[in-house]
């Protein structure tokens, strides 16, 4: 399996990982807590912890190439939901 992982400075952390959940959850398999979560999407799956401080998030595939998609996916949610903070994308590492 193909993991990427990220850490977004926020106060909102468990707010956003449960917004991201509960979104996903009306179209597809999802498990949280307000600490964490499990979102499963069409070429992967994605996991958050939230903590005072932010919010991690990993994706995970089992093609190197679906990686980018996944990002981009959670990047593109997190800034509708976060669009107060000027969110753009999640500190991926570089490919």
């Amino acid at each position: 399996m193909v993991t990427s992982e990220a850490y977004w400075t926020t106060e909102k952390g468990s707010q956003y990982l449960q917004q991201l959940c509960k979104h996903f959850g009306h179209k597809t398999e999802v498990e949280f807590t307000p600490e964490a979560g499990y979102v499963k999407l069409r070429s992967g799956e994605a996991r958050m912890k939230a903590d005072e401080s932010g919010l991690w998030v990993q994706v995970e595939t089992e093609n190197a190439d679906d990686i980018p998609g996944l990002q981009n996916v959670i990047d593109r949610h997190l800034e509708r939901f976060a669009f107060r903070e000027d969110f753009k994308a999640m500190p991926w590492p570089a490919a």
